[in-house]
């Protein structure tokens, strides 16, 4: 189960429990759930955002939508706008979209949304395409203490039921 060395060696460091859970290539959380069958507010997305004139991590449910008015007012900031994917390639060298929620391995601010604090556990990024980290939220928030505030909306999304056996031939 491969995830990025870094990731692989800043969990280890740590000693956090984990696990690793390998999946077709998703590039959204929403795939993430389709994929897995795993509802949204059990899976965190991680967004990278400009604040004022410094870059932060932002993570909060699948299932809800950044409000980025309530985010600034929780940061104190005169500025915040989600970053460019070019930003996210020179400041986090990573793949847009293969961000992972571990502010101090990547040495940025982070911010969570309080809605995920109450999950027991979650599917987290990993920095792969093809593998996820599935752990305790409480695990998450004693390694990286964010910064906690209400920051989202609901975005009303709802996974696509698939069937799972093709349907009878008559």
């Amino acid at each position: 189960m491969k995830i990025p060395t870094k990731v692989a060696a800043y969990l280890k460091k740590a000693k956090v429990a984990h696990d690793v859970v390998p999946h077709k290539t998703v590039f959204t959380a929403y795939d993430l759930g389709q994929t897995l069958k795993t509802k949204l507010e059990n899976i965190a997305k991680t967004l990278l955002v400009r604040v004022d004139t410094t870059y932060h991590l932002v993570v909060l449910r699948a299932a809800d939508r950044l409000d980025l008015k309530k985010l600034k007012a929780v940061l104190g900031a005169k500025q915040v706008n989600i970053a460019r994917e070019q930003d996210m390639a020179r400041e986090m060298k990573v793949k847009p979209g293969a961000l992972t929620p571990f502010g101090g391995l990547h040495k940025l601010g982070l911010v969570v949304d309080r809605n995920l604090t109450k999950a027991k556990t979650a599917l987290f990024g990993s920095g792969s395409f093809e593998h996820s980290i599935r752990m305790k939220v409480a695990d998450w928030l004693k390694l990286e203490r964010p910064k906690t505030g209400s920051f989202s909306t609901s975005a009303d999304l709802k996974l696509q039921v698939k069937p799972t056996r093709p349907p009878r031939k008559r």
